[in-house]
C-alpha cells in the first residue's frame, strides 16, 4: 500500500487518505468526530498512527497541520446574516420538495406540475426542466457528494434517473404498484432506493438502469427511507410503527425496531452507523442501536406528533421538531435534552442542523422558517417573507446558503 494524497473533510471532522494497493486506487477515512479547538494534536496523531498504517513518520507533520486547520475551522466564530438573495416562482402547480446538491450550486424543486426543475443557485436561473412523469413528481435527490444525477419518485409509480448537466432521463425504474413518496441515493451512488405506498421499498442498480431487491415486510405504507454511510444497511420508516433495518446487498431484513406506537413520520442512520433516530407520530423520538436493533432510548417532552428528526453530522446531537410548534435537542450520548426550540406560531415540519453543527434551520406553518443556536436554543434570524406555510428548508454544505419551499409556490435562497 502506497499513500498517494491527503485530502481534509470538513464535515463531519476527518481525513481522507487516497492510496494505491496492488496498482488499484483506493480511498479511505479517518473519522475526527470527537475533535475540537482544545484537543491535543500531537497526541491525537500517536493515536492515529498506532491504528494506520499509511500514515507513516515521513507524512506525520502534514497531518499535523491538516488537523490544526480543521480545529481553526471548529472554532471560528459564527455571525453570519442571511439576506433574502431570491425568490423564485418555480412552478404553476405547488411544490412538494427541494433540494441542494453539495456545493449548493444547483438546486432541484419538485411539483404538482408532473415536472422536476433545475436551477442555477447564484443567478436564480431556471437551467432544465425535467419532463416525462405523468403525475405528482413528490421525492427528489440529487446524487450527492457528486452531484452529477437526480433522481425523481413521482405519484405515478414510477422512478426516473437524469443527467443534471443535460438533463436526459437515463433510466425509467418501473415495479411499485402504487405512488412513490420517498427515494435516497447511497452515499457511494450506485443505488438509488425508492419507498411506495404499495408498502415495499425497491433498490435499483444505476449502472444498470434495473432492479436490484425488492424490500418486503412492512404491512403499511414506507413513507421514510434512509442509507448508512458505508452503503451497507438502509432502514425504511413506516405506517405500520414499526422501522426495518435491511441488509443492502441481499435486501434481508435484519430488525424490526418495534416500539412506537403511532405512524413514523422519519429516521435516520447518525454518521458512524452506530445509531438510528426514527420519530413518530406517537409524540416521541426513539434511539436504536444499529447492530442490534436494540431500544436505547425514547425522548420524550413533546406534546404532539414529531414530524422530523435529525443527527448533526458528527452524530452527537439529535434535533426533533413536532407539531406542538416547538423543537427539542438532546446529547446522544447522554440522552438529555439540552436545549428548547421554541418560538415559532405553528407546526414545524423540518429540521436541520447546517453543516458545522452549531446552527438548527427550522421550516414552519406560521410562514417563517428560523435559525437557533443549537447549543442554547436561542433564535438567532427569523426568515420572513413567505406567504404560506413552509414545507422544506435546506442548508448547502458550507452552511453559508439556505433554501426554503413554501406551500405559496416560491422558492426562496437566502444567503
Amino acid at each position: 500500500m502506497r499513500l498517494r494524497r491527503l485530502l481534509l473533510r470538513y464535515y463531519p471532522p476527518g481525513l481522507i487518505l487516497e492510496y494505491v494497493q496492488c496498482g488499484e486506487p483506493k480511498t479511505r477515512s479517518i473519522d475526527l468526530l470527537d475533535l475540537s479547538p482544545d484537543t491535543d494534536v500531537m497526541a491525537l496523531v500517536e493515536e492515529i498512527q498506532k491504528g494506520e498504517p499509511l500514515i507513516t513518520a515521513s507524512c506525520k507533520e502534514q497531518v499535523i497541520h491538516l488537523i490544526r486547520r480543521l480545529q481553526e475551522k471548529l472554532g471560528e466564530q459564527e455571525d453570519h446574516k442571511f439576506y433574502l438573495f431570491k425568490v423564485l416562482r418555480a412552478h404553476i402547480l405547488p411544490l412538494t420538495n427541494v433540494a441542494f446538491n453539495k456545493s449548493g450550486s444547483r438546486f432541484i424543486t419538485g411539483s404538482y406540475d408532473r415536472t422536476c426543475k433545475v436551477w442555477d443557485t447564484a443567478s436564480g436561473e431556471e437551467l432544465r426542466t425535467l419532463e416525462g412523469h405523468r403525475n405528482v413528481v413528490y421525492a427528489i435527490a440529487f446524487n450527492n457528494p457528486y452531484g452529477d444525477k437526480i433522481a425523481t419518485g413521482s405519484f405515478d409509480k414510477t422512478c426516473k434517473l437524469w443527467s443534471t448537466e443535460t438533463g436526459k432521463c437515463y433510466h425509467t425504474f418501473r415495479g411499485h404498484t402504487a405512488e412513490i413518496v420517498c427515494l435516497s441515493f447511497n452515499l457511494q451512488s450506485t443505488l438509488v432506493a425508492t419507498g411506495s405506498m404499495d408498502t415495499t421499498a425497491k433498490l435499483w442498480d444505476i449502472e444498470k438502469g434495473e432492479e436490484a431487491v425488492t424490500l418486503r415486510g412492512h404491512s403499511a405504507e414506507i413513507i421514510a427511507l434512509s442509507f448508512n454511510t458505508t452503503g451497507d444497511r438502509i432502514i425504511t420508516g413506516s405506517f405500520d410503527h414499526t422501522v426495518a433495518v435491511w441488509d443492502v446487498g441481499t435486501g434481508r431484513k435484519l430488525h424490526t425496531l418495534i416500539g412506537h406506537r403511532g405512524e413514523i413520520s422519519s429516521a435516520q442512520f447518525n454518521w458512524d452507523c452506530s445509531l438510528i433516530v426514527t420519530g413518530s407520530m406517537d409524540k416521541t423520538c426513539m434511539l436504536w442501536n444499529a447492530m442490534t436493533g436494540t431500544h436505547i432510548a425514547t425522548l420524550t417532552g413533546h406534546s404532539d406528533e414529531i414530524l422530523d428528526v435529525c443527527f448533526d453530522y458528527a452524530g452527537q446531537r439529535i434535533a426533533t421538531a413536532s407539531a406542538d410548534g416547538s423543537g427539542r435537542v438532546y446529547n446522544a450520548e447522554t440522552k438529555m435534552c439540552i436545549a428548547k426550540i421554541e418560538g415559532h406560531g405553528g407546526e414545524i415540519s423540518k429540521i436541520c442542523f447546517n453543516p458545522k453543527g452549531n446552527r438548527i434551520l427550522t421550516a414552519s406553518s406560521d410562514k417563517t422558517a428560523r435559525l437557533w443556536d443549537a447549543a442554547t436554543g436561542q433564535c438567532i434570524q427569523i426568515l420572513e417573507g413567505h406567504n404560506d406555510e413552509i414545507f422544506s428548508c435546506a442548508f448547502n454544505y458550507k452552511g453559508n446558503i439556505i433554501i426554503t419551499g413554501s406551500k405559496d409556490n416560491t422558492c426562496r435562497i437566502w444567503r
